[in-house]
Parts: C-alpha cells; structure tokens; sequence
C-alpha cells in the first residue's frame, strides 16, 4: 500500500478556524444575460451567440478538437458499436456535418497532443496517431498506453490530461462516498485502504504501452471523484474540479438535517502539484462555514475542523452540481476578461441555487482566481427537455464546443461583438 499520511493529527483538528489566503474560494453572484442565442436557446453574455453544431450524439462526454477544425467527441454509451465520433465542418458555417466513427469502447477522457490522440474506457487508455489533417491513421488498431484501471461501475470516468513534458494525468475516482466498505458501519478504516487505486490522479508517461498503476506515479490523492480537469498552460500546473461527497443526511441525520445534506460539501477546484491531498475521505470543505470539516465517518459532527495538510479550494461551488468539464480559455476570440480564465461545465441541479445544468466562468489574473465565479451560459434545461452540459473544447479559431450527454447535443459558442 503506498504510503499515508500517517499522524492522526491530519484528520481531526482543533476547533480554530481555517484562515485562508487571498485564494478563498469565491462565492459567484447571479449572472444578467441577454439572450442573442435563440437558435440553441442558451441565454449567454452580450456579444455571445451560441448554434447547435450537431445533434443525436447520446451519451456525448468530454471533447478534442483538432487544429484542422475537426472535433472527436467520446461517448459514454456507444452508438452502433462506436465509442468515439469524429465531427467536421465542411462548409464554414460552424455546423458539423461530416462524421465517422471508430473505438468498441465507451468512455469518458479524449485529448490531443503532439500529433497523437488519447481517448479512455473506464478501465484502460489508449492513443490513436493522427495524420497531417488531424486524423487518425489507424482507427481499428490504438496503442493501449493504460490499462487495469479500478472499474466499479460508480464513478468511474477516466477523465485525462496531459502536459508539455510527456505525462498523462488520469482520474481514478472512488466508488464509495466515504470509505465505509464494511456494510452497515458507520466508521471507515484510518488510512482508507482506497486510495491505493482510487480517489486521486495518476500520472504515466504518454508514450509508453500497457502501463499499470505499478508504473504510474500516484500524482494527487484525496480526491473524491474528477471528470473536470485541465492542464493550464500559463501556470504550467494541473488544475482540477472534484464530485463532492453525498449521503451525509442520509447516514448521519444525527448531525446533518436534510437540508444540510442537500447544500453539503461544496463541489471544488484545486490547483494541484505533485503529492497534493484534498483530504478525502477524512475530511470535505463547508462553503458556507469555509472550512474543511472532519468527515463523520472519522469522528465529525458537522463543525469540527480537519484537514490542515490538505489544499484549500481555489475556489468553493454550492454542493452537487457535478463539475464534469473544465476548460482554460487560451483563445483570442473572446473578450479580454475571459482569456486564461475557466470555464466550467456543470452536469446537475443545485438546492442551494434553485438551478443547474449551465456553465460558469471563472476569471483568472497571474494564475489565481481573480473575481466571483459566474453563470456564462444556462438555458440547457428547459421544463422536461433537459441538456446536461459535460465537456467543453476549444476549437483553433477560439470558439468552444459545449457537449450535452443527456440529449447528445453539441453546442458552439462564439463572441461576434
């Protein structure tokens, strides 16, 4: 078992509040929008408009677009027997109407990087060499680069990343919410024997074959669960967005009410480096207290502080909104408040908000967040007719793609002010 944090102390701490630093998680205003988008029927900034670029793709999770204008979509469901759709405008009109498809798998991640791309199954990945159009030469034979990944059919993506140094970042996140293996125990074992497989992000070279977690290199831990992550470019640093934990009320209405149960934890985003912890599963972070709270399954009651090895969020979202796309904008296309800024795809509806299903925009400055989060895009639901956005992209010309796993929908926003 790789080896924990060892001293209880990093659980349960002393009653004192958290101080934090000029990185406090933000709390994000509602948003005002005009609506220039009618043909998507998103409700977007002014100077934003928003088209459907392709339509019936179910299962439709995070996207790559290449410098050719074409965009690989994977799917998390396959669609007659493919996981991966390749997507391409023909005409210049913004609509994808060419496609072809390849990959037996479904899946979450997909990238490109120095001429290759990297798609996963929920087990294992691979890559796919690309040709001078940006297209796979090979599609029925990929290099499987990862394999044996922790697979229990509960949060289970393996979102992906990679860096300029020749590393991929994989998610492997947890399939309990809070450790409890042994059924009907409310207490979890100190250390949490899963995070030797899953609950962080393992880092492996991008172009080796058939590595395992032997051979990978357990980048970040205490990470519940990741689908949003992206590799930031300005601060040369893995930035990632983690599935808060659930079933608080549930397991333990001595402590939280269900109302308390449906506004906990906060859904967070980290900058991580190598060997950062979140603290999960021993402790999660209270936006509205903002603090990190000792998890009841290691002796908390809702208050009691922990966690003073972990990170402190970047910033604080309301609680299950399920982040599942995280995307840096490093266009020019938009305007200037948005440049090396994040946008953020949220999969849920939140209690706390009376909304979801929408997409936020977090402003940067010198690499840390520098003003509220906000609501960018929202109108993806409407009544019974629910899109849930996912993945995010961004094409060569500084457009974004917003895909919609529900509906299957892909959705192209561009600024034209």
């Amino acid at each position: 078992m790789i080896k924990l944090i060892t001293k209880l102390s990093f659980i349960i701490a002393c009653s004192a509040s958290i101080q934090f630093t000029s990185g406090s998680p933000l709390k994000g205003p509602k948003a005002k929008f005009i609506d220039t988008s009618s043909a998507a029927n998103l409700q977007l900034p002014k100077g934003f408009n928003a088209i459907v670029a392709f339509d019936g793709l179910a299962g439709a999770r995070h996207m790559a677009a290449n410098k050719q204008g074409g965009l690989y979509v994977k799917l998390s469901k396959l669609k007659d027997g493919k996981g991966i759709i390749y997507l391409k405008d023909t005409n210049g009109d913004g609509k994808l109407e060419q496609q072809s498809a390849f990959g037996d798998y479904p899946g979450t991640g997909i990238s490109i990087k120095n001429n290759y791309l990297y798609a996963s199954s929920n087990d294992d990945v691979y890559r796919y060499k690309l040709d001078n159009k940006g297209e796979v030469i090979n599609p029925d034979a990929p290099e499987k680069i990862v394999t044996a990944l922790v697979n229990r059919n509960r949060d289970n993506a393996k979102s992906l990343t990679l860096d300029d140094r020749g590393n991929i970042y994989v998610n492997s996140g947890s399939y309990l919410g809070g450790c409890l293996i042994e059924a009907g125990t409310k207490k979890a074992p100190f250390p949490c024997p899963l995070l030797d497989s899953v609950g962080g992000i393992w880092q492996f070279k991008a172009n080796a074959l058939n590595q395992q977690y032997k051979d990978g290199f357990r980048y970040a831990t205490g990470f519940k669960h990741v689908v949003g992550l992206d590799w930031n470019n300005k601060t040369n640093s893995l930035f990632i967005m983690e599935h808060g934990r659930d079933q608080l009320s549930e397991l333990f209405p001595e402590y939280y009410t269900k109302e308390q149960g449906a506004l906990l934890p906060s859904e967070t985003m980290y900058e991580v480096r190598k060997g950062s912890t979140g603290g999960w599963p021993y402790v999660y972070y209270d936006h509205f207290q903002k603090k990190k709270i000792v998890s009841p399954e290691y002796g908390g009651d809702g208050k009691k502080t922990g966690g003073e090895n972990a990170l402190d969020p970047i910033v604080g979202f309301p609680a299950h909104l399920a982040p599942n796309g995280l995307l840096f904008y490093s266009g020019n296309k938009f305007p200037k408040k948005y440049r090396n800024g994040a946008l953020v795809a949220f999969h849920a509806k939140s209690a706390e908000l009376q909304k979801g299903y929408f997409v936020a925009f977090v402003p940067f400055k010198n690499g840390k967040p520098s003003g509220n989060w906000e609501i960018f895009a929202e109108g993806f639901a409407v009544d019974k007719d629910i899109h849930k956005p996912c993945g995010l992209a961004m094409s060569e010309d500084g457009s974004i793609y917003v895909s919609d796993d529900a509906k299957g929908t892909i959705y192209r926003i561009e600024y034209n002010q």
